[in-house]
């Protein structure tokens, strides 16, 4: 029994270095193995819009104020206190809510504020005076952080007005920010420092880089086999179909880990991803996605004749997980119902897993419910699997 099991890893290993090899001799595969994960980084975490988007935002200003209040105003949207916000907004300047209008339809800036004629006498009489902030709505998300970004400013600029009035009115008063803000909320985190939003991207792009090494990889490399005849030398070797399985699921395997260790060492590098959790516990978390993953794969690839089938049918599998897993989006914005499906996708769990350990440092225990799905989820589609490869046969 144990000289069969030692036959069986023997078997299952050097089908596995073989894959490895021939896999390393294609360079453009190699080369492809090393952009793509280039590529996804550059792209989420540069084209993703985060809190730290929007630098120099043509904003459209038109002050109609008859007073001094409504120039005090734009100065100070102007020239910001704040050193993070010194090169957030391009002021333009226009003379009317009409014009400024037309200026968005035309794409040649991305909002505007109107400062009516009134501003300064309703102020100063006691009144409460009115900004408005016309918004680009062809452009949601941009319109959605530059709205924040002004609410701030003009909350800022609005305390600090309410303040200087107070002291004029009550000299003898302690602290006039008290009197117009009674209280302040300190927000904190549970870890050190301030994560930036390529945090929240990073545990979801090692987990579908995986994802695509295991499945795409693995049914490519079959139905490439079947299709150069190959697959055929192999199956009719003595050497059992369980072995076969294992050795083309570690080779695909180990290009899975390497990818992810390539992502998570340019997260580190160039957006400053931090890993509060322990790197073992990471390295269990990414072998255990793989191991969900990999039966997957060896379904699609013994029910595909061909390469250009199987691939079909990876890429219909793999879209929706992609979207509903929480990878690029948090499932909580989700519909009830597509939450509901993203509770059966095993990238859900991956993820979720992943940016515990690298996000908030949790341990074995906080994701125990993870790790159990992710192996469920492992152990019945090789279940599965084993005995559908079973039946594929020589040609």
């Amino acid at each position: 029994m144990f000289q069969r099991i030692k036959k069986a890893i023997i078997h299952s290993y050097r089908l596995g270095v073989k894959d490895l090899i021939v896999f390393a001799r294609d360079r453009l595969r190699l080369i492809t193995f090393v952009i793509m994960p280039i590529f996804l980084m550059i792209m989420t975490g540069y084209v993703f819009p985060n809190q730290n988007a929007l630098k120099n935002a043509p904003l459209g200003v038109v002050n109609l104020d008859q007073g001094t209040l409504g120039a005090q105003i734009i100065s100070a949207v102007d020239r910001p206190a704040s050193g993070q916000n010194a090169t957030l907004l391009k002021l333009t300047y226009l003379g009317s809510e009409t014009e400024a209008e037309k200026e968005i339809k035309d794409q040649m800036i991305n909002g505007a504020i109107v400062i009516p004629a009134d501003f300064s006498a309703k102020i100063e009489t006691g009144q409460q005076a009115t900004v408005t902030s016309i918004t680009d709505q062809s452009n949601p998300q941009i319109s959605l952080l530059m709205s924040e970004a002004l609410n701030r400013l003009m909350s800022a600029i609005s305390t600090q007005m309410a303040t200087e009035k107070v002291q004029t009115l009550v000299p003898g008063v302690a602290d006039p920010s008290a009197v117009v803000d009674p209280f302040v909320v300190q927000t904190v985190g549970i870890i050190p420092g301030n994560p930036n939003y390529f945090e929240f991207m990073a545990p979801g792009i090692m987990a579908m880089v995986i994802m695509m090494a295991a499945m795409i990889g693995l049914a490519g490399s079959v139905s490439r086999e079947r299709e150069l005849g190959t697959l055929d030398g192999i199956l009719s070797a003595p050497i059992s179909r369980l072995s076969i399985i294992v050795g083309k699921s570690f080779a695909q395997g180990v290009r899975g880990l390497l990818q992810a260790a390539l992502t998570l060492i340019l997260a580190i590098l160039l957006f400053g991803v931090v890993v509060h959790g322990n790197f073992g516990l990471l390295i269990l978390l990414l072998i255990l996605t793989v191991f969900s993953f990999i039966g997957i794969g060896i379904m699609i690839s013994a029910i595909a004749s061909e390469q250009e089938t199987a691939m079909t049918i990876m890429m219909t599998v793999m879209f929706p997980m992609m979207f509903l897993s929480g990878a690029f989006f948090p499932i909580q914005q989700m519909p009830t119902a597509l939450q509901w499906i993203s509770k059966i996708i095993p990238l859900t769990y991956s993820v979720e897993a992943l940016r515990k350990c690298i996000v908030l440092g949790t341990g074995i225990s906080g994701m125990l419910t993870e790790v159990w799905v992710m192996l469920a989820f492992g152990v019945v589609f090789m279940a599965i699997a084993i005995p559908v490869f079973g039946r594929v046969t020589t040609r």
